[in-house]
């Protein structure tokens, strides 16, 4: 398990899932993250900071983000 820092790129509320691009590559962007339902849709801002754990590093479908911050 490991966790990375991102940039919020898009928020899909509807299944509350997230485009993110992690912090250590500005090319790569994974989509449909999922996002912990615990954090509001209202703080889901595009350009945003946030944490995202990976249970499997090879692995983008097994990452959650949990965290929102500046």
């Amino acid at each position: 398990m490991k966790l990375k820092k991102a940039e919020l790129r898009s928020f899909n509320s509807g299944n509350y899932t997230a485009t993110i691009r992690l912090a250590s590559s500005y090319k790569v962007y994974l989509e449909e993250v999922a996002v912990a339902r615990n954090l509001p849709a209202a703080e889901m801002v595009t350009g945003r900071k946030v944490a995202v754990i990976f249970f499997d590093e090879h692995n983008p479908k097994e990452a959650v983000v949990v965290a929102v911050y500046t």
